[in-house]
């Protein structure tokens, strides 16, 4: 499973001791981040995790591309609810195209633990099911 992990500066350190206490989970499956938050991840833990920009210089639209291509399958993205982010538009874009594409995606952690724990009991198998019949995908 292809995972993003992103968090607005106030949610850094959230994120990174959630990436540390689900550390057995997340080293099964490819992870992605915006800049900042990607580097405290591998600094944190074993994780090895791709690095977009920063979300302000691009990061969020470069994972929305990803999303568009139906090349993720699960977005874990603590927001600041209390900071204007000068970014907000790509913020809004990113969350609109989960949206469309049905990409399971969690802006808190208490949503991010329940995807997690789901994820590794293995309930999102089905996405397996997507990139199989994904047009241009190799038959199997």
């Amino acid at each position: 499973m292809n995972i993003t992990l992103i968090a607005h500066d106030r949610k850094k350190d959230e994120i990174v001791n959630f990436a540390v206490a689900y550390e057995h989970v997340f080293e099964k499956h490819k992870l992605y981040a915006t800049g900042t938050t990607g580097a405290r991840i591998m600094e944190q833990t074993s994780l090895q995790v791709h690095r977009f920009l920063s979300g302000p210089l691009g990061g969020d639209q470069q994972i929305g591309a990803l999303v568009a291509q139906d090349e993720m399958d699960l977005i874990i993205f603590l927001r600041d609810p209390l900071m204007a982010q000068p970014h907000e538009p790509d913020i809004i874009a990113l969350l609109r195209l989960c949206d469309v594409h049905g990409i399971p995606v969690a802006t808190n952690v208490a949503t991010a633990e329940l995807l997690v724990r789901a994820l590794d009991r293995g309930d999102f198998a089905w996405r397996e099911l997507v990139h199989k019949y994904k047009p241009g995908a190799a038959e199997a």
